[in-house]
This record gives structure tokens, sequence and C-alpha cells, in this order.
């Protein structure tokens, strides 16, 4: 493993990150702030509660699953794009490092700025409601395994992108989407049977369940295989990111 192959791409990615420190940190407070006016406020005032939680705790989860998913995707996908961009790309292809270090310094970048980001919405969202964490070992062990999930997500999606638009295609048009029809802000139980039967082929779901489980120790699914999920997501995405770097699918075109 050449430890300093990894370091050296994870260094030089989270340079980029701290130059925009400032608009890194006040764009998800801002945003989250919005969330808890528009969806706390006014349809709080409606919901009260959802099983027990106040309609604002209930929330928070969803609120940093948005955020983590579309953080890890975006700066992942940059990250590798934009050497393909601009053609250093091959510097990586031609130098004595493998798929794995690459791969882990640019999505273990991407995951630690989403991880960031996820600490700082929830540091926010303690300032609009009362929060409690009921278990904090399976609320981190979520956490972390979306940021790393999506940010291989990302990874792949920057690989087939051949272009800026392209770049944006998948995660404004498919995770948004998904994020926002996947329990984000209702609990699936509120939906009609025949709805709730589709929203159980939405992956996202899973991960928000599992994630609002270990706040409320409330879930929609088992937690079991929300975890099993997250897992298999990430195993996926590893597989698929070793498949490219073997073919040079999009790599050496």
């Amino acid at each position: 493993m050449n430890h300093n192959a990894i370091v050296a791409i994870y260094q030089y990615e989270m340079a980029r990150f701290f130059r925009t420190l400032l608009q890194s940190f006040i764009s998800p407070v801002v945003s989250t702030s919005l969330y808890f006016v528009v969806f706390g406020a006014a349809i709080g005032s409606r919901i009260e509660e959802v099983e027990g939680v106040s309609y604002g705790a209930f929330i928070v989860p969803g609120l940093i699953m948005l955020s983590v998913m579309q953080q890890a995707t975006s700066n992942a996908s940059f990250g590798i794009y934009f050497p393909k961009f601009i053609g250093t790309i091959y510097e990586h292809l031609s130098a004595p490092i493998d798929f794995l270090e690459i791969t882990i310094g640019y999505v273990g970048a991407a995951a630690t700025k989403a991880l960031f980001i996820g600490v700082v919405i929830l540091i926010t969202a303690g300032f609009f409601v009362d929060l409690q964490i009921q278990n904090w070992p399976a609320m981190i062990a979520f956490l972390i395994l979306t940021c790393i999930s999506f940010s291989l997500l990302g990874f792949i999606i920057g690989i087939w992108a051949k272009n800026f638009e392209q770049l944006q295609l998948i995660p404004l048009l498919v995770i948004t989407p998904l994020v926002f029809l996947g329990g984000s802000f209702y609990s699936i139980s509120m939906l009609p049977p025949a709805w709730q039967t589709v929203a159980y082929f939405n992956p996202v779901v899973y991960l928000v369940s599992g994630f609002r489980w270990s706040f409320f120790g409330m879930s929609d699914v088992p937690v079991l295989i929300s975890l099993g999920a997250i897992a298999g997501f990430t195993a996926l995405g590893l597989a698929v990111v070793a498949w490219i770097f073997r073919t040079g699918w999009r790599l050496r075109q």
C-alpha cells in the first residue's frame, strides 16, 4: 500500500475544500435553517408529532442525510472529473499506484467533506429543536457508511461523465428525488399501503430509516436490514470502481 500517494491525493483534495471553507460552512447552515422554517414551521404547525417525536426533531436525520448524500456525491464526482478534464488523470494511471490507493485518496477526501457538513447540520439543528441521540455508535456508523458509499457513487459518476452537464445530471435527477421520496420528511407508515410498497423499492428509505433509528429508536424497516443495505451499497460501489480501473472504461479514452 502506497501511503504517500494516498496522503498526497487526500491532502490536495482537502486543500481545495479549505480554500472555500466559509462557503462550505455557511451554505449548509443557511439551507438547514430554511428547511426548519419551511418544514418545521409550516408543516410542523399541522403535524405536531410523528410516532411520539416532535416533527421538528423528526426531520433532522432526513436533513442530514439529504445534505450528506448530495455533498458526498458532488465532491467525489468533481474531484475525479477535473483531473480527467485537464488530463492529469494520466499521471495517476502511469504512477506506481493501484486503483485502491487512488480511490481511497479521492473517496476519503469527499467522505471527510460530507462528514464535516453532516456534523455542521447536526449542530445547527440543535439550535432549533431539542435533539436526543439514543445510539451514538449506530448514528456514527450510518453517517460514515453513507458518506463513503455516496462518495463512491460520485466517484463513478465523475468517471462516467463526459462534460459538466452530465456531472450534475444524476445528482439532480436521481439522488435528490430519491431522498425526498425516501421518508426524509415523513414516515413511510403515513403513506397509503400501495405507496408504502413502492417506497420500499427506494434504497434511500433504508438509509434514512436506519439513521433515524439511531436518534429516536424508531424506523420504517428493521435496522439490521438498513445496515445490510448500506454495507451492500458500499461493497457494490467498490466492485464497480475496481472493474472501471481494470478495464480502463472512460479513463483511457
